[in-house]
């Protein structure tokens, strides 16, 4: 724009056509992504098995040329949709406090002028002369009102205040646009090429390398200077001490990096994984394999709730397609937050549809119910490890989900991200809890048994447990008065056997993997499976030690030690034909209302007000 921006012009931006303008640069990125395929897995891979000579030799330093091309056309047009939609994001925050100022102007029947200016009417009565006080105009200014050297009279219009007010915040937002508007301008200068630019090999060592080196606005060393292997604490002074045009410049060319990084703040990783995630979903759609397709559907659904806000507001904090997937989404800013929990989901997790639409609604619900208590509360979940995938031809002492493998990695990933929270958080004294369901309570467990324990937790909260690996609350590093446990009478999983009994049990599992996959895909098939093992369990009535369940003591038993709080049977697995159902409603208010409000009490730092049960 020529000179600076005017409120009618913020007022008027729709962010939405900037993000329509995105995915335009989106869907040619992903064509030539498409393109480049085709030369490599088709054209290339025939001409060099069929063809020989010098023709053919020719022809693939040609196609491989070309191959190289089409990868610059993906990177560059992924740059700008990720600019473009960053941009959109960014913008929305001073445009809507424009426009909440903007309403309270019209409400109170204030003029807002040209210039930003705000106009009020007369109003109050002089009190030696007894007339009306006149109106007058407030001009807005960008330096707090503390800072700024005020006036040598003030007007005692009652309407002088709330108009320099709504004029200071006009002011402030279009100076906050101005910013924003300038840094994304500056960045999009810088995605253009040169005519008949060569991209070498040297060029595309690894995708962010690439994109710095072919934009000519980094070397190699940005990449390098990544903190990457070093604790939170120092990530965070390492951000902090950038400029802000080496943070702009991060942030464009290694979303992926800055996103995922433990010890940056909050809203940087939301802002860089919102880019990256716009990323991801482009080079998933150009496969067509059953894995990409299934991490495609559940970014995607990730992406809408984005797209759709709400209360309280999202922050994606870590996103990544290896393994199973990886997402790890707050409901809340954790950083702002007086109360922050990080629930870990268990077996049968996946970066999915079904993730997105129930582990992200859990840790919402979660969000909702704390802020009953103290409305400075916010809820993770963190997919930040991979969960087990049970499958149908298991046997119950081979499966995943029998091992404590994969929780005790997942524990060391877990206790970085909680380090990382407790670095970035700005309360004196925050109140953190950590949340285990299912498999993740062995996750949780193993992690508050490492050195040190879980970083930062005042409480621990364990539903649908099989086990934490300890024998005691003790074990746990917080106090067994500060572990709580949630074990519905019905949930097969808080009744898995002992490891020496299981190995009499496959049968059951996988007749109860074949009805669950029946039932309900790839989880029925999985907690099918667990809850088959359970119910000839049952049946069996062979268990030695009531203590005992397959990863240590029972949490819910009165052996273990913890706080047992009040939840639902649920229905029998058997008798009701519940199946699962008892395992999957510890966060739901409208299936365990008392459950889901015990564990909003104990995230509000209210743990004193649960409702008891029993234990075992």
């Amino acid at each position: 724009m020529n000179g600076a921006l005017t409120w009618a012009q913020l007022r008027e931006v729709k962010c939405s056509e900037l993000e329509d303008a995105a995915d335009g640069w989106g869907r040619a990125s992903n064509r030539a992504d498409a393109a480049r395929d085709r030369i490599d897995k088709q054209l290339l891979a025939s001409l060099e098995v069929s063809q020989e000579g010098e023709a053919a030799e020719a022809a693939v330093t040609r196609l491989r040329d070309l191959s190289r091309n089409f990868l610059y056309v993906y990177t560059e047009c992924g740059l700008v949709r990720t600019t473009l939609n960053s941009f959109a994001h960014e913008l929305r925050a001073p445009q809507r406090k424009l426009r909440d100022a903007l309403d309270d102007a019209s409400s109170l029947k204030f003029t807002v002028h040209e210039d930003g200016s705000v106009s009020y009417p007369a109003a109050g009565e002089n009190r030696i002369t007894g007339d009306e006080l006149l109106g007058g105009t407030a001009a807005g200014s960008t330096v707090p009102r503390l800072l700024a050297q005020p006036p040598p009279l003030t007007s005692p219009n009652p309407n002088a205040a709330k108009a320099q007010e709504i004029a200071d915040t006009i002011a402030r937002a279009l100076g906050e646009a101005d910013e924003i508007d300038a840094r994304y301008v500056c960045t999009l200068r810088k995605l253009t090429a040169r005519d008949g630019l060569k991209v070498t090999d040297a060029m595309w060592t690894d995708a962010s390398g690439d994109a710095a080196a072919v934009r000519g606005l980094a070397d190699e060393y940005l990449r390098d200077a990544i903190p990457q292997d070093r604790p939170p604490a120092e990530r965070k002074t390492w951000w902090e001490g950038l400029t802000r045009e080496e943070r702009e410049e991060y942030l464009a060319v290694y979303p992926d990096l800055i996103g995922n990084l433990d010890g940056i703040p909050a809203e940087v990783r939301d802002a860089a994984n919102r880019d990256n995630l716009q990323l991801l979903m482009g080079k998933l759609e150009g496969r067509d394999d059953e894995r990409s397709q299934t991490q495609l559907a559940g970014l995607r659904a990730i992406g809408e709730q984005l797209r759709d806000g709400g209360n309280p507001p999202m922050y994606l904090l870590g996103i990544g397609d290896e393994g199973n997937g990886r997402a790890i989404v707050a409901y809340g800013n954790p950083d702002t937050a007086r109360n922050v929990s990080a629930y870990v989901p268990g077996l049968g997790t996946a970066l999915d549809e079904e993730f997105a639409k129930s582990d992200l609604k859990r840790a919402r619900d979660t969000a909702i119910g704390a802020r009953e208590y103290d409305s400075s509360s916010a809820s993770i979940v963190w997919l930040g490890y991979d969960a087990p995938q049970l499958s149908v031809g298991d046997g119950m002492e081979n499966a995943e989900v029998m091992s404590a493998g994969q929780a005790r990695a997942g524990a060391e990933a877990y206790n970085e991200f909680m380090t990382g929270i407790s670095v970035t958080n700005q309360s004196e004294d925050p109140h953190v809890t950590a949340i285990g369901h299912s498999y993740g309570s062995l996750t949780v467990g193993q992690a508050a048994q490492m050195r040190g324990g879980v970083p930062g937790a005042d409480d621990i909260v364990l539903v649908g447990s099989p086990g934490t690996g300890a024998k005691s609350a003790d074990d746990l590093g917080v106090g067994r008065e500060h572990v709580f446990v949630g074990a519905a009478e019905n949930d097969p999983v808080t009744a898995a056997p002992a490891k020496i009994e299981a190995r009499g049990m496959a049968t059951g599992a996988v007749s109860g993997a074949l009805v669950g996959g029946a039932l309900g895909g790839p989880v029925g098939a999985a907690v099918g499976g667990f809850g088959g093992g359970a119910a000839a369990y049952f049946a069996q009535d062979a268990q030695a030690d009531d203590r005992e369940i397959w990863h240590g003591t029972d949490p819910a038993h009165e052996a273990f030690g913890a706080r047992r709080f009040r939840v639902e049977d649920g229905p029998s697995p058997i008798r009701d034909g519940g199946g699962f159902a008892a395992h999957s409603n510890y966060f739901n208010p409208d299936v365990d209302e008392e459950s889901a409000r015990n564990v909003a009490k104990i995230v509000a730092g209210q743990g004193r007000k649960i409702t008891v049960q029993e234990p075992r």
